[in-house]
């Protein structure tokens, strides 16, 4: 591995840790006793949001795994679709149904939510 690739993956290693932060504190006001159906249901809708992709946490993660695909496509041998085909297939399961999942499990807790 070349300097610059260390260094590439030195940077992503510290941004996925500074990730994991976040998601722990997201993870820890989840956890909280005082939160409510609604409250719940507007944590997993900015979990979705998706009008200004990458706007929520989903569309966010889609981004990059197609972005991974992307780059993907143009080193893989043969261009045979291996590696890219699964990067573009987990976006789009990150978006269609995590980010539906999401979608019902607010709905759920909080209908009238989506109307404000």
């Amino acid at each position: 591995m070349t300097g610059r690739a260390r260094s590439r993956l030195d940077r992503v290693r510290a941004s996925a840790g500074i990730a994991q932060l976040a998601f722990q504190q997201i993870e820890d006001d989840l956890a909280a006793d005082d939160v409510d159906a609604r409250e719940l249901a507007a944590i997993l809708r900015e979990l979705r949001e998706d009008t200004d992709v990458p706007g929520g946490l989903f569309p966010a993660l889609a981004h990059l795994v197609t972005a991974a695909a992307r780059r993907a496509e143009q080193i893989e041998p043969d261009r045979d679709g291996d590696a890219s085909c699964p990067l573009h297939e987990a976006a789009e399961l990150l978006t269609d149904n995590a980010g539906q999942l999401l979608s019902w499990a607010a709905r759920s807790l909080d209908p009238q939510g989506e109307l404000l």
